[in-house]
């Protein structure tokens, strides 16, 4: 069991090394200036030296404990570690303002006492000589970062261009451009894939950027195909619905009420005296009996009136004055005589 426990910690312990180291990479130098006639001023009123370091990455990270140096024999390698040391200077603990977080920036003071504040170091600097400053590791084993600075003039600092990450990619700025505590400005022009890689060197953002894209994409195709599968499934119920027999007679009424609801629309456009009837049929009953009319196919009338004579009676005097009298009774027994012709008149 023993055993197991230590091989576990020892597989941990070299599964955080890289990781460490890759951290330890995205603390850079970032400017120096080794001739400061009238740039920063600490809190005694006085001028030194200094160099900024910048965590490039967009995580943060604790520098405290790493070594800033300006002596070039550390870089031999029989070199033990405590001698290394000595030859050091190292970031104290204890500063808040050493936990960088990303992006962010911090100005030491070279030359100067320790015991004056925290971002104050012993690290010996000559402004009338190349410097070379380098920053190790907490173990003072591994090089992190270095550059050699050319001699300078007053207030001029010695900058990375655009925090490219590169040995070489450094320039003198003048005193009116440097960029204290601030990310350095440079004129220098980077594609956006250089710039990428600068502000994301771990790859974190890509990663994150192309998870969100595949995750997006999935959501949109799901909202896509649940839409269209609702849509489906509510065309597959009216049809249903529509050969259902009930539905019929529903139908016809709604055909009916379209048929009725057209002529009414024709009574209201063409007034009326069209009575819902389209202006088409009667442009054709007209065309017809041109038609009939230019083929002699209508009714010839013989243009004779017929009088036929009728005797009414009208001027008979008898018939109006005893129309309104009764007839009269015999009172004998004898057969009643039958008048004759001039009698009757």
């Amino acid at each position: 069991m023993k055993r197991f426990g230590l091989l576990s910690g020892l597989f941990l312990f070299l599964t955080l090394l890289p990781m460490h180291a890759q951290m330890d990479a995205s603390i850079k130098l970032n400017e120096v200036m080794t001739n400061n006639e009238n740039s920063l001023i600490d809190e005694y009123g006085a001028r030194h030296a200094w160099v900024e370091i910048a965590n490039i990455s967009h995580s943060t990270y604790n520098i405290r404990g790493m070594y800033l140096t300006t002596d070039r024999s550390v870089l031999d390698k029989k070199m033990s570690v405590p001698e290394r040391v000595k030859r050091m200077s190292q970031i104290p603990n204890g500063d808040q303002r050493t936990q960088l977080s990303g992006r962010q920036l911090i100005v030491f003071q070279l030359g100067s006492s320790p015991a004056k504040g925290a971002l104050h170091l012993a690290v010996p600097v000559q402004a009338t000589k190349p410097t070379w400053i380098a920053l190790y590791n907490g173990n003072a084993t591994q090089l992190i970062d270095s550059v050699t600075v050319p001699v300078l003039g007053a207030d001029q600092s010695y900058a990375r261009i655009a925090n490219n990450g590169t040995a070489s990619d450094w320039e003198v700025k003048s005193a009116d451009r440097v960029t204290l505590g601030i990310h350095n400005i440079t004129t220098v022009s980077e594609s956006k894939i250089e710039k990428f890689k600068r502000e994301d060197p771990h790859g974190f953002g890509m990663a994150i950027m192309a998870m969100g894209i595949v995750f997006f994409c999935l959501a949109l195709l799901w909202i896509v195909f649940t839409l269209f599968g609702m849509l489906m499934r509510h065309i597959e119920t009216a049809k249903k619905v529509v050969n259902q027999q009930p539905i019929k007679p529903i139908t016809k009424t709604v055909e009916k009420t379209i048929e009725v609801g057209h002529k009414t629309g024709v009574i209201l456009q063409e007034g009326l005296k069209t009575k819902g009837i389209d202006r088409e049929i009667y442009m054709a009953v007209i065309g017809l009996a041109l038609k009939q009319y230019q083929d002699d196919v209508h009714d010839v009338e013989s243009g004779i009136i017929t009088i036929k004579h009728r005797d009414t009676d009208w001027d008979d005097e008898y018939a109006q004055m005893t129309h309104f009298h009764e007839p009269v009774v015999p009172t004998s027994h004898a057969a009643p005589r039958i008048p004759t012709g001039p009698e009757l008149r």
